[in-house]
């Protein structure tokens, strides 16, 4: 009996919208949720003792307080974030501190051509000064007016709109300046350091 050849099926992808389609980097699909995706298990937050450092080649090295964070003024900007995993969550909401607020208070010398944001349990992720200093970026409190939750990184987070997700370090405990470029915790296994999501940056050419 002849055995009838079977047809491979293709994987059709999601049709995103027409209206969408400029908020969605090639390769991105557009989630119905929010996933959640992080290294490590979510970490307490103590309040009493938790602080925020920004350090290295600054003139003001300066360390906050919880209390003291809330002193601080907010922005509020509406950012989409783009996983490297290649799902697009779109439609968010974030207030909490702007980077260049953050980077004049702390007066950031001009020799300073990367950051480094540094998160609990050892997560790092490289940045080029110039994404750091976007208007969009913002170390954020709240998402969509509400506090944020813990499993997406409360009480504070990065968020870096023009690179993939995972430079937007969850549970964030401080930024460090630098001349030159070191890698964070995925860059050192081959993630790319500038992670461009519209150029599909997701890992450093061999």
């Amino acid at each position: 009996m002849a055995l009838k050849a079977r047809v491979a099926r293709g994987v059709r992808r999601p049709v995103i919208p027409a209206e969408l389609a400029h908020r969605v980097p090639p390769g991105q699909v557009i989630a119905s949720r929010w996933p959640v995706l992080h290294q490590g298990n979510v970490p307490p937050f103590d309040p009493a003792t938790w602080d925020f450092r920004m350090w290295g080649l600054v003139d003001a090295a300066t360390s906050w307080s919880w209390a003291q964070w809330q002193s601080l003024p907010t922005v509020t900007v509406d950012a989409d974030l783009h996983c490297v995993t290649r799902w697009s969550s779109l439609g968010h909401t974030w207030t909490g501190v702007s980077g260049r607020v953050l980077c004049d208070l702390t007066q950031v010398r001009p020799s300073a051509r990367f950051v480094v944001l540094h998160g609990e349990g050892g997560y790092s992720a490289n940045l080029a000064i110039e994404h750091f200093l976007d208007w969009q970026v913002v170390l954020a409190t709240y998402h969509d007016g509400e506090p944020l939750t813990p499993e997406h990184g409360a009480p504070l987070r990065a968020v870096i709109p023009d690179r993939y997700a995972w430079k937007s370090v969850k549970w964030l405990r401080g930024v460090e300046f630098l001349a030159d470029d070191r890698p964070g915790l995925w860059e050192s296994f081959g993630y790319s350091s500038s992670a461009d999501p519209w150029r599909e940056e997701r890992f450093e050419p061999e």
